[in-house]
């Protein structure tokens, strides 16, 4: 059966999600239908829903729930619990873009919404979605190269309310952010730590706020203890260097082996060993990646989007859970709480309760 789809929120986000459902369906790779756009710009949402032949384009997020079996949450973080919640009691599956939302009980009522209701849902943790870091993950869970040690992971991008970003100047309000670099940004960065190294149990934070966005920091630095043992730190930066995007580099060191990224999405992976140091090219979606139905420059950049959107949608049609589901972004929302908690206390170890 065709999965009638909708999307709610038409900026840069909705963007990225709207060109990749297209191309999944235009090449054949999901059996979806994108029927219904709405975004408080009605103009917005009627642009997207042209672009997908869609019948129906609304400012109201309702209309679209009443006409659609899954639907994408891509609006600013406030606006996210009332979304899904609204989604959830119409029964409809929902994927909602990270953070889930502004504060730790807001995201556990949103995990309660859709358990209860019983809808399948997935968050925008798109970076498991990587080729490199899933193949990183897939080595250091393996055990061959020794117990993971310890891991680096600096995260930087310019403030995101200008360049590519400057149709939207949200993120500088703590009311409808939460926060700043941490939770906005390096929410993925915990999601990914916990992944590779185990759940993390204990952090110690400090944050500074250069761009005087009261509530909003521009730097963060953790360091965090995992369930197995290993230690990580975290220096996540929004600084003002427009020429540098979304920049990573994460670095693991296991017992008989280092490895190192400087590029999540495109690799190679490094690996050093006493013996050899190689550089490795992760498996990519290849095999399908060329049917993505969008311009070949575009394929790349939507590599993990389309990733992370046909899992979800596969996953809705299989009738199984989808991965990663809300319970996992609500891990790495315990982690950020506390980050935030130890900052205020001056840096002080918080613990973090496995769920």
């Amino acid at each position: 059966m065709t999965i009638r789809v909708g999307l709610v929120g038409c900026g840069w986000i909705g963007s990225a999600h709207s060109r990749a459902l297209k191309g999944l369906i235009d090449g054949g790779l999901v059996d979806a239908q994108v029927v219904a756009f709405a975004d408080p710009v009605l103009d917005s949402a009627q642009t997207f829903a042209r672009a997908h032949r869609a019948p129906l384009a609304t400012s109201d997020p309702a209309e679209v729930f009443a006409a659609v079996d899954a639907v994408w949450i891509c609006t600013p973080t406030g606006t996210h619990r009332q979304l899904v919640e609204g989604a959830a009691a119409a029964g409809v599956a929902v994927y909602c873009e990270k953070p889930l939302a502004p504060t730790l009980p807001d995201v556990e009522a949103m995990v309660a919404a859709v358990e209860s209701a019983g809808v399948a849902n997935q968050v925008g943790l798109v970076l498991r979605s990587a080729a490199p870091l899933a193949e990183m993950q897939k080595m250091v869970a393996s055990g061959a190269e020794g117990r993971p040690m310890a891991a680096v992971l600096r995260d930087d991008q310019y403030f995101p309310i200008q360049g590519r970003y400057a149709s939207g100047t949200w993120r500088a309000d703590v009311a409808v952010s939460g926060g700043g670099a941490l939770i906005e940004h390096s929410i993925h960065d915990l999601d990914v730590l916990g992944w590779l190294l185990g759940d993390i149990t204990e952090v110690a934070a400090t944050t500074s706020n250069f761009a005087g966005h009261e509530g909003v920091e521009d730097v963060a630095a953790l360091t965090m203890r995992h369930a197995g043992g290993a230690t990580s730190s975290l220096v996540s930066v929004w600084h003002q260097v427009l020429s540098r995007g979304s920049v990573r580099r994460l670095e693991v060191f296991c017992e008989q082996a280092f490895l190192w990224l400087d590029d999540e999405d495109m690799g190679p992976l490094h690996i050093e060993r006493s013996d050899a140091s190689l550089a490795v090219e992760a498996p990519t979606a290849a095999d399908w990646l060329e049917r993505l139905a969008v311009a070949p420059e575009l394929r790349e950049p939507l590599a993990v989007y389309a990733a992370a959107d046909r899992a979800f949608l596969d996953a809705v049609a299989a009738g199984r859970p989808p991965h990663p589901d809300f319970t996992v972004a609500l891990r790495a929302h315990r982690v950020a709480e506390a980050a935030y908690r130890s900052a205020r206390a001056g840096m002080d170890p918080v613990s973090i309760a496995l769920l």
